[in-house]
């Protein structure tokens, strides 16, 4: 049953499956608010650290890279440092910034954001946006995936690829070797961001679980996946054609001919990113400006950098 699929994915070892954890995080309980708000504080101040706004930002204008006035739809925004970065380097974006909890989206209409002609604070559920079909360029989740069960995950897929063209999701690279991040976590936030990062490292997704996700749904989900340094699994779904899956699809929906379980596509540089002196571990380019995936032939990825570097 889907429900009950490993993390790792339906094949996943069994190390894999003692790894993970059943806990909840602090964000995903009603009866921790207080701790809830500093965790979002301390997963603010983590990713400004890290310059992990600025991966994020990169990739997301990657997907649309020579539309003029691109629309998109940040999801789970938590306390809307994305989208500020969209807005700052983009000079025609328009962004929908969402969260699914009603407090943070007024947080962010009676702050800066609220009052930026190109953005649109909302509430949106991301497994059942309200929002017609084809509205966005590129919806973008970017570190919630975890958040979601496995068939909420397979509503965000459908939900993503309905509502946009495609859908970018930018999560943690799921390998014990991260939980060396403890340190960092406490610096940023303390008690709270500690007990939420290391659930959330636990409760990660692997390429191999979305892969098969992507086939559980009534839609066509086509999702290619990649690992992208300092350590994160970037995933760009797209719907198929007519937008149904029929009965010849796979078990891990429709892929074209050479794309394999980890599909180790060269990410495109992006005019908006030029690379400037104090560009990260994650932000490493070749002569050409591009940022390249360092997974292995067989798609596994190389050694993980030392604590502190994963956003």
């Amino acid at each position: 049953m889907i429900a009950e699929m490993p993390r790792g994915g339906p094949d996943a070892p069994r190390w894999d499956r003692w790894f993970e954890t059943s806990r909840m995080e602090y964000l995903d309980r009603p009866d921790t608010p207080d701790e809830g708000r500093r965790v979002l504080r301390g997963l603010d101040r983590f990713q400004r650290l890290t310059l992990g706004y600025r991966s994020f930002c990169r990739l997301t204008l990657q997907q649309v890279r020579g539309v003029a006035t691109p629309e998109i739809l940040e999801l789970g925004a938590g306390l809307g440092g994305l989208a500020r970065r969209l807005v700052d380097r983009h000079p025609t974006a328009r962004v929908t910034v969402s969260d699914v909890d009603p407090g943070v989206v007024g947080a962010l209409r009676r702050g800066p954001l609220g009052a930026h002609p190109r953005v649109t604070p909302v509430v949106l559920d991301a497994t059942a946006i309200d929002a017609p079909d084809g509205a966005f360029d590129v919806a973008v989740l970017t570190m919630s995936l975890h958040h979601l069960s496995p068939p909420g995950v397979v509503a965000l897929l459908g939900e993503g690829t309905r509502v946009a063209r495609q859908l970018l999701i930018i999560d943690g690279w799921r390998h014990p070797a991260y939980l060396a991040v403890a340190p960092l976590l406490w610096l940023t936030g303390g008690r709270p961001h500690v007990h939420d990062g290391l659930i959330s490292l636990r409760r990660l997704y692997g390429a191999p679980a979305l892969h098969a996700l992507a086939g559980a749904g009534a839609a066509a989900v086509t999702v290619r996946t990649r690992f992208v340094p300092p350590g994160y699994l970037v995933a760009v779904a797209t719907r198929d054609a007519d937008g149904r899956r029929t009965a010849d699809d796979g078990a891990h929906g429709r892929r074209s001919a050479d794309a394999g379980p980890h599909d180790r596509q060269t990410a495109t540089g992006c005019p908006h990113d030029r690379q400037t002196a104090d560009d990260g571990p994650h932000d490493r380019r070749d002569a050409d400006g591009d940022t390249r995936d360092r997974c292995t032939a067989d798609g596994t990825p190389p050694p993980p950098p030392s604590p502190g570097l994963l956003p």
